[in-house]
């Protein structure tokens, strides 16, 4: 069944300027499509006029009768005062409307028993108990509990929230209102992993239909069925998902490119005999009508358009030769903010060439550790001492300029302190170029002042690169323009991110920070969830201190110590197989909050068993020594 239809949709905000020009597509029952496209090619317009928040020039948009649409803005607003609990409920409006008037029917049945009153209460019973009026706050937990929306967050003022939070509150809001089609707008900008993860879970299990605009290449491999490019105005389908869509365009770029090399192949040789039967033909009027002929079936041919190619970011960072081994290294550094301890007793090595992605939740302390490396934030304890011939260049994630009143241009001559040619070509290799020179910084979009930021760095020699989410606000094409300079430079890098395209492509090396510690995986992003999802390897360990030496024993029975040894080895097996089990029901029941907080119990008791049987095990294992 067809759910949504768009057909020749149309949309200008300028004379002259066509955002859309004929727009067409139609989306079934079920599925879900992601819509792509540079920035400012008109998707977020086209979610807005799906929503009737704006008009279209021309064309139609027609949805199934009775469905209800759901979307989660970019910029969510809500009335002042509005706490986050009050934004979540916001979502059961009418099932709070409807219960209101069954408390006031209860009270007339107090003291009349009219058959009219009882027919619209149980009625009204009914539709609240379908629309889910019974099962509200065991829903708003659990949708809390996926996206990282801790209770002390709930009763806070939405307009105190973060960007991030804002939209984690929003998002949670929007799949509370049980809709049958979602608009999701950059739905995984600010979430951390497991809320991405959760989310794509969500979305999997989710019955309705599905429509998202997303940057994030990982999460549209995993959900959407088939993706809807728009590309100068006019939709072009793909009927896969993200990595079959790379493989479909280049496949249609390769086929328009050979159709059009042969026409004006047919074209060339056509013309060139054209003129040859046209001289001919001065004194040969057969010869001549023979060329009028052929010149109408050159005319007659099929065009082709030549295929365009992307514009191409080309640049690279400057690197600067590195003497010695070690980058850095890291020994007993720890950070706290009032009572809570964001790392402690943090010891790490890093050496020259490694890529080393950073993970963890949000909040964990992931942008604090790369300050302190840089020596922007004291530590409480332990020390960060790099190699002599290291020289650093950092992207924060929220870029600051010292002079956004300046221009692009002005901004390269000053800070870099270069001539106004090198700063034209410097600017023009990262696609600002004409007029946009003259742009002010201020006025840039976040995705803009990023590139502008790494064109500023692209100068310096450097042998340790720190990035700090460096694909947020980008779009796809901008994003694998930064992966093209990082793949062409070869010195040490170090990179929060939550894009897992990004991390599974360039992490040689995992550092996860979680309740305090940082976790040393010394592996690639692939065998990293391996081994989170099996726990059939521990990380590395941190380096432990040396323990006082213990006074010898007595003489123990070795026979039956050797017994027991075995016996224990066969109980923490049994035990690492009984958790590997559980991790798999948590991940099957993602969406449902009960059965989460009964399969999270069991695996936190069957981790405190199995942590004592290895002690058991030490100990015994020791004696036999």
């Amino acid at each position: 069944m067809i759910e949504l239809s768009v057909q020749n949709l149309k949309k200008s905000f300028e004379v002259g300027e066509i955002l859309l020009d004929g727009l067409t597509f139609e989306i079934q029952t079920g599925e879900c499509v992601g819509i792509m496209g540079r920035n400012g090619c008109g998707k977020t317009t086209l979610f807005r006029m799906l929503t009737g928040e704006l008009e279209p020039d021309d064309g139609v948009i027609v949805f199934a009768p009775g469905r209800k649409i759901g979307l989660i803005s970019q910029i969510p607003v809500y009335p002042e005062g509005y706490t986050v609990e009050n934004v979540l409920r916001s979502a059961y409006r009418d099932l709070f409307a409807m219960k209101k008037r069954m408390e006031a029917l209860e009270h007339q049945m107090t003291v009349s028993s009219d058959k009219a009153i009882l027919s619209e209460y149980d009625r009204l019973t009914n539709a609240y108990e379908v629309g889910g009026g019974y099962d509200m706050d065991m829903n708003v937990d659990k949708i809390c509990n996926g996206l990282g929306i801790p209770a002390a967050m709930r009763d806070r003022f939405f307009t105190q929230l973060s960007g991030g939070e804002k939209t984690r509150v929003n998002l949670a809001r929007l799949l509370l209102e049980n809709t049958d089609i979602l608009l999701l707008d950059e739905p995984t900008n600010h979430l951390d992993l497991k809320s991405v993860e959760w989310l794509e879970s969500y979305i999997k299990q989710f019955k309705g239909t599905t429509l998202t605009i997303s940057h994030d290449r990982y999460f549209l491999d995993q959900v959407v069925d088939r993706i809807i490019e728009i590309r100068d105005g006019r939709a072009e389908h793909y009927n896969g998902n993200y990595s079959f869509y790379l493989e479909e365009k280049q496949a249609r770029f390769n086929l328009q490119l050979k159709q059009y090399e042969q026409e004006q192949a047919k074209i060339s040789q056509l013309s060139y005999t054209v003129e040859r039967m046209k001289g001919w033909g001065i004194n040969n009027r057969v010869l001549y009508r023979r060329a009028m002929a052929m010149q109408h079936r050159l005319e007659r041919i099929r065009k082709t358009e030549r295929p365009r190619t992307e514009k191409t970011l080309k640049a690279r960072f400057g690197e600067k030769e590195f003497f010695g081994d070690a980058v850095f290294s890291v020994k007993d550094l720890s950070k706290r903010f009032g009572e809570k301890t964001l790392f402690s007793d943090v010891e790490l090595h890093v050496e020259g060439g490694e890529r080393i992605a950073i993970l963890g939740d949000n909040g964990t302390g992931k942008t604090t550790f790369l300050r302190c490396l840089l020596g922007e934030e004291p530590v409480d304890a332990g020390r960060i001492r790099f190699g002599p011939t290291v020289k650093t260049a950092y992207l924060p994630q929220v870029m600051q300029f010292a002079h956004p009143e300046r221009t692009l241009y002005d901004t390269m001559l000053y800070e870099l302190n270069c001539t106004p040619q090198a700063a034209r070509d410097r600017l023009g290799a990262f696609l600002f170029s004409g007029e946009d020179v003259f742009k002010t910084v201020g006025t840039l979009s976040g995705g803009e002042q990023s590139r502008l930021r790494l064109c500023m760095l692209m100068d310096e020699k450097i042998n340790l690169l720190i990035l700090d989410e460096p694909t947020n606000h980008l779009d796809i094409a901008s994003r694998e323009w930064v992966e093209c300079a990082i793949e062409e430079y070869e010195g040490t890098l170090l990179f929060v991110s939550h894009d897992r395209y990004f991390v599974d492509k360039f992490a040689t090396r995992i550092w996860e920070l979680e309740d305090g510690q940082i976790k040393d995986y010394p592996c690639g992003y692939a065998k990293y969830r391996s081994l989170k999802e099996n726990a059939a390897v521990r990380p590395i360990p941190q380096t432990a201190k040396p323990e006082k030496k213990e006074k010898p024993r007595a003489k123990v029975d070795s026979k039956a110590l050797e017994k027991e040894v075995r016996r224990l080895e066969r109980e923490i097996e049994k035990q690492e197989q009984r958790i590997s089990e559980l991790d798999e029901q948590l991940q099957a029941a993602a969406t449902d909050y009960q059965e989460l907080l009964r399969l999270t119990a069991e695996r936190e008791a069957a981790d405190a068993d199995l942590n004592d049987l290895m002690a058991q095990w030490e100990s015994a294992a020791e004696q036999l020594v």
